[in-house]
């Protein structure tokens, strides 16, 4: 980190992306992967009306919240220990899972990995101001607490999912989901499963989701380079290697080719230089811009 302090900044992709896995998705059978959020298609799908839409939002709340309730009743450990059959924050979820479903904030690894990493710092914070025989006097202020870290550590993680605050608050200032204390952990991972499996039956039928799984940028640049050293001759022209999108050009090469100063759109690959910041919405645009060329 360079310049003032007031300018650092920390993108977590830039370090992780290189060395995920790319997308696989593509090889599936083609039903399994529509309804995993993979499309083949070029042309632009027709826009749907927004009752359409809401009676889509109306349907996949509905189902999501009675189906996590009622899963959630069935499982003797959660009761036997009181849990709620759902924790408030998944109704905030609903909306953003089936109705704003191309926000980042909606996207699986928001969804579920903000609402876990909630749930654990709202419990670590409540289990260190339970060390306090004043616990009851100061949990406004550990409840305070739990949200504020809990909302740095999602933008840290790029895992910004607002119902999840809800959840760090929840961890502290609510009775019942202070007497579960780490048990919160699965009743929260419970649900996020359930209602991602919903998410991805209904919004799929007539839409698409998710736009991504953990991120609008490629993923896997570092294993593609590797095999590449591995398997290729000395001194041999490397071969065009298809992107997690579909572009014949590997993202690779495209980041050696391209003007540092310009952001590459090619048929179903974004390449942005490194010192060019955008935000997910930005990406989002940019890779919808580049499935139609």
């Amino acid at each position: 980190m360079t310049g003032k302090p007031s300018q650092w900044h920390f993108e977590v992709d830039r370090y992780l992306n290189p060395f995920l896995p790319p997308s696989l998705l593509h090889r599936l059978p083609r039903p399994v992967s529509h309804f995993l959020g993979h499309r083949t298609e070029t042309k632009p799908r027709p826009q749907l009306g927004n009752l359409h839409i809401i009676l889509n939002a109306f349907i996949g709340v509905f189902c999501s919240i009675i189906v996590i309730e009622r899963v959630t009743r069935e499982v003797s450990l959660f009761q036997n220990h009181g849990a709620p059959i759902i924790t408030g924050s998944f109704g905030a979820a609903a909306v953003l899972e089936f109705y704003s479903i191309d926000s980042p904030l909606s996207q699986p690894r928001n969804a579920v990995v903000g609402q876990i990493l909630s749930s654990v710092v709202g419990t670590a914070v409540c289990k260190l101001f339970a060390l306090s025989s004043s616990f009851e006097s100061i949990r406004w202020l550990g409840g305070g607490l739990a949200c504020a870290c809990a909302t740095a550590v999602m933008a840290l993680a790029g895992t910004v999912h607002p119902p999840a605050g809800a959840t760090a608050l929840l961890a502290v200032v609510d009775n019942g989901a202070v007497e579960l204390g780490w048990l919160l952990i699965p009743v929260v991972m419970l649900g996020c499963v359930l209602m991602q499996c919903i998410a991805l039956l209904i919004n799929n039928i007539q839409r698409r989701f998710p736009a991504y799984w953990w991120s609008p940028e490629e993923t896997g640049s570092w294993w593609r380079r590797h095999q590449v050293d591995v398997e290729a001759d000395p001194g041999a022209k490397l071969e065009p290697q298809l992107t997690q999108e579909g572009s014949h050009r590997s993202a690779a090469t495209l980041r050696e080719s391209a003007d540092e100063t310009h952001i590459t759109l090619t048929p179903g690959s974004v390449v942005v230089p490194q010192h060019i910041y955008l935000t997910p919405e930005e990406r989002l645009l940019l890779e919808a811009i580049s499935q139609r060329l």
